[in-house]
């Protein structure tokens, strides 16, 4: 690909999207991160850029160019501090407001790129991100390390970019590994599950609720599968039983007839996971 756009067009995306210069975030001792200079890049230095690995560039250098993708172009400056106030009287004496850098790709573009991170998780090497209901995008980073002008051997940083709700991204997670040990060298093994755990806690701070229209997972023997729980209540308990073979059933009570369920009917739960029945008359 890198081949394809040539370097004067790869490196006019790099500094579109912000690489090589500060992001201004009102933060001490921030870095540029490093690129080639355009004249020194021949087709070694243009495909090691291509892959990432000719590139070095920071985490909020990151995160605000996968923002830009994200929100349909526009490339902000971060901030940490949003209002300063004087705590007697609770005067706003400085306010930090969005500030647009520069447009970066269309709006229609970037629902194309949000589709695309969605299936990465959904279909590709992000999989272990996966949360059944929620539309979770995002893209694994694999980077070997180099040392003295030589790369290091099993010797890499892990990472993961992930968005949620992809649709409609409300929060954008940046984690990478410095050198995993005991493991497979691949991010979808190691960043995944724990960026899946964080996503978790994202999605219950900022209330995000499910929905229905994201790509459906591509499972694997390993995966856990998610089936959608039968309402049964009215039923009796062997059409029940029936209905719900595919999950492990609790019953309370006594009678023939289901009078209520938790979880309740339409929700979508682990196969094997326990529905509990209250049974009567």
């Amino acid at each position: 690909m890198g081949q394809l756009l040539g370097k004067e067009k790869l490196f006019a995306y790099l500094d579109l999207f912000g690489f090589g210069e500060k992001t201004g975030i009102d933060l001490n001792g921030e870095g540029t991160g490093i690129l080639f200079p355009l004249e020194k890049v021949g087709n070694v230095e243009l495909a090691t850029t291509a892959f990432g690995q000719g590139i070095s560039v920071t985490p909020i250098q990151q995160v605000r160019a996968i923002s830009a993708v994200l929100n349909g172009g526009e490339l902000l400056r971060p901030y940490v501090v949003k209002a300063i106030e004087e705590p007697e009287t609770g005067n706003v004496l400085f306010q930090n407001k969005k500030k647009v850098i520069r447009k970066t790709i269309s709006e229609e573009t970037s629902k194309t790129m949000r589709m695309a991170l969605e299936s990465v998780v959904a279909l590709g090497g992000g999989k272990a991100a996966y949360i059944d209901g929620y539309r979770i995008g995002g893209k694994t980073g694999t980077a070997q390390k180099v040392e003295n002008g030589a790369y290091l051997v099993n010797n890499y940083i892990m990472s993961f970019v992930g968005i949620v709700p992809s649709n409609d991204p409300q929060a954008v997670l940046y984690i990478a590994i410095d050198n995993p040990k005991k493991t497979a060298l691949l991010s979808s093994y190691t960043t995944t599950p724990v960026a899946r755990r964080i996503l978790l806690d994202i999605i219950e701070a900022l209330h995000i609720e499910k929905q229905e229209g994201g790509i459906e997972k591509d499972y694997i023997w390993s995966d856990k599968v998610y089936y959608q729980v039968p309402n049964v209540i009215g039923k009796s308990k062997e059409e029940a039983t029936k209905l719900l073979e595919k999950f492990h059933v609790e019953y309370a009570g006594s009678g023939n007839t289901i009078l209520s369920q938790s979880p309740e009917g339409d929700e979508r739960i682990e196969e094997g996971a326990t529905v509990k029945l209250l049974l009567g008359d």
